[in-house]
């Protein structure tokens, strides 16, 4: 079987890095991005076959540069098989403070648009490939149980994630004729220095490497649509059926990510 070839936004930490240990551990090609080039570089070195992966230190924010980041990977690479739109911010927000207007802009630029300009650039040759027989190519957006239904103090981070996973909706059905899967995920609370921060509790929480074995899977076999993990999977169904009024009593009080002061 060829070796894939994988591009993964947000790889420096967290579960983009998670998600390269897991592809370089299968013997994957990657093309990693992120800020933080040093920190890359660090993570290139510790995975097998390091001299295949390509760094790309850049903001998710500059459409031009992930542009150009995709077309360098798809000419070293010699096509493209999975494209992971993984980077992510999250932050507590209250609509109540004008500041933090400018921190709703961010979430949705990094969270939402950048998800759309990931995938963007890598189109065209997917479709080529469909055309010459190859009809495995992915594209995987990262959303969360968060978006399922909108939770007090993270309305950027709930209203962004939904976002997410309804543009990659769309982008499925959209592809599906040109022989191109779009998977969603959405992860429940995986360890990983996002929710290290948290100070309630997370149930069902899952080591970053356990996440990134079950992603992979998933996005091998296609899936249109999973919860990570699958106890989350459930929560989530149950919080889709209640109606308003319970939700609104069971969440009003729940705890929430702090605001950065």
């Amino acid at each position: 079987m060829q070796a894939k070839r994988v591009f993964i936004t947000g790889a420096s930490s967290g579960l983009g890095a998670a998600l390269a240990r897991q592809y370089a551990s299968e013997g994957a090609t990657l093309g990693l991005v992120a800020r933080r080039g040093e920190v890359l570089h660090e993570l290139v070195a510790s995975l097998p076959n390091a001299e295949r992966h390509r760094v790309y230190a850049l903001d998710v924010n500059d459409s031009a540069a992930l542009a150009t980041a995709a077309a360098d990977f798809i000419a070293v690479a010699q096509g493209i098989d999975i494209v992971i739109a993984n980077a992510g911010i999250s932050r507590g927000t209250l609509t109540e403070y004008a500041e933090d207007l400018q921190v709703f802009e961010q979430i949705f630029a990094t969270n939402v648009t950048a998800t759309v300009a990931t995938f963007a650039p890598f189109i065209a040759t997917m479709k080529a490939q469909a055309a010459a027989g190859r009809t495995d190519a992915r594209l995987v957006g990262i959303g969360s149980v968060a978006g399922i239904r909108g939770l007090p103090g993270a309305g950027a981070y709930s209203a962004s994630k939904a976002a997410v996973m309804t543009y990659c909706e769309s982008l499925r059905v959209e592809l599906k004729k040109d022989g191109i899967k779009v998977v969603t995920i959405a992860p429940g609370y995986i360890d990983t220095p996002m929710t290290q921060v948290n100070d309630y509790a997370m149930p069902f929480l899952l080591p970053g490497e356990k996440f990134a074995e079950r992603a992979v899977a998933t996005i091998d076999a296609g899936c249109s649509y999973r919860v990570i993990p699958w106890q989350m999977g459930v929560v989530a169904k149950v919080l889709r059926l209640l109606p308003n009024w319970l939700y609104d009593f069971l969440f009003a009080n729940a705890p929430r990510k702090k605001r950065d002061l």
